[in-house]
């Protein structure tokens, strides 16, 4: 046996526990599923109910960021040889994901159940409609990672999650939009230096919808199908989000649609801030020949803050999942050269909804990426 081979062997023990442990960690994803319950209990329990209706933003944007830092950061990567191809077998992943879209199905039905019983103030109502809708927000998260994968079974289910939040059209811009204009101004999902989030949003949420039936016209075009016919996906995904609304409203009234399109729209909000925070001010250089540099992990924000990273799926190596699409989020690696976030996306949702605060911790990480072509501020 050869010396590198017996000097790498402890190191690939060591590498092998670290994944497994991790492996496990996982799990802690799907924490914001039983979050609303827990929270009821404890509400009920304490008289407080009212107030523990808020307590799923508190948890998300206040706790875990402040366990970030306590935590540390987690820049492991998998072996491509030695562990990759076990990984991307293995039922585990999987089964994480897909239990999670029929755990939220679920939770929807019960948290309106709760709400329609007069457990809640109009505040505290309020606060339960937002607490589901950032554990919807966190759910598109997962069917980011389903809709990016071959298996019909799994783009189907993460279609299916995206409909329960009304975003089903994310399903068909994210993949065939965002992932080819990517950090330039022809990409909906991409902010630019300078723009605040709140300019950012409304653009985002017309472009996104609008850019989905485009693409998904020029597909059935392309095949020389009827752009309103049953083979445009979009219309099955937006069927099912309208049959829910009607669903609800039958079962609950008035009460059950502003349910149901309250939690959407705090769920896709949260998407369209981390679009914004994903790429904000990184720009795919223009070429002599007017087309865009390939894109890069440098075209990416990154964090490698270890809770929020199997918060969110390993959603924080972004740069890793752009460059190879469908690598699947147990594999997904930590980049060096990617430029980094201060803090946790958790974190860093708050600071992006404080224009003035975001611009002066942001703006001069993004001046220093293009140090001596300043001309690339403006593109």
């Amino acid at each position: 046996m050869s010396t590198r081979h017996l000097s790498a062997s402890p190191e690939a023990a060591r590498r092998k526990v670290l994944l497994t442990l991790k492996k496990f960690s996982y799990l802690i994803a799907m924490v914001p599923l039983v979050l609303p319950p827990l929270l009821l209990a404890a509400g009920q329990a304490t008289d407080l109910v009212n107030w523990f209706s808020w307590g799923v933003p508190v948890v998300v944007f206040g706790i875990i960021p402040v366990l970030d830092m306590l935590l540390g950061k987690d820049s492991l990567n998998p072996d491509e040889e030695l562990d990759v191809p076990s990984m991307n077998n293995e039922r585990f992943y999987r089964l994480v994901t897909l239990g999670w879209v029929v755990a939220f199905a679920v939770l929807l039905v019960w948290s309106m159940l709760v709400l329609a019983s007069g457990t809640f103030s109009l505040a505290g109502g309020v606060g339960w409609v937002l607490s589901i809708g950032i554990v919807g927000g966190l759910g598109i998260n997962v069917a980011h990672e389903l809709i990016h994968k071959d298996s019909k079974l799994e783009s189907r289910m993460g279609g299916l999650l995206l409909s329960l939040v009304c975003y089903g059209g994310f399903k068909v811009e994210h993949v065939r939009g965002h992932h080819v204009h990517v950090s330039t101004p022809e990409d909906a999902s991409s902010s630019r230096y300078n723009q605040s989030l709140y300019d950012f949003l409304p653009r985002a949420y017309v472009r996104n919808f609008l850019n989905a039936w485009k693409l998904e016209a020029e597909r059935l075009t392309r095949k020389g199908h009827k752009v309103l016919s049953w083979r445009n996906e979009l219309i099955w995904w937006y069927g099912i989000s309208v049959l829910a609304t009607v669903a609800f409203t039958l079962a609950f009234g008035w009460l059950g649609a502003v349910f149901f399109l309250g939690q959407s729209f705090i769920a896709f909000t949260l998407l369209e801030i981390v679009n914004y925070l994903e790429h904000y001010g990184l720009h795919r250089r223009k070429l002599d020949n007017g087309r865009y540099e390939r894109t890069t992990p440098e075209h990416s924000w990154n964090s490698n803050y270890f809770l929020t990273n199997v918060f969110l799926f390993h959603l924080q190596r972004h740069s890793d999942h752009h460059a190879f699409a469908k690598r699947r989020y147990q594999v997904l690696r930590h980049h060096d050269i990617a430029p980094q976030l201060p803090a946790g996306y958790a974190a860093m949702i708050v600071v992006a909804m404080i224009p003035p605060l975001w611009k002066r911790i942001m703006n001069p990480r993004v001046e220093a990426y293009y140090r001596g072509e300043e001309h690339q501020l403006a593109s």
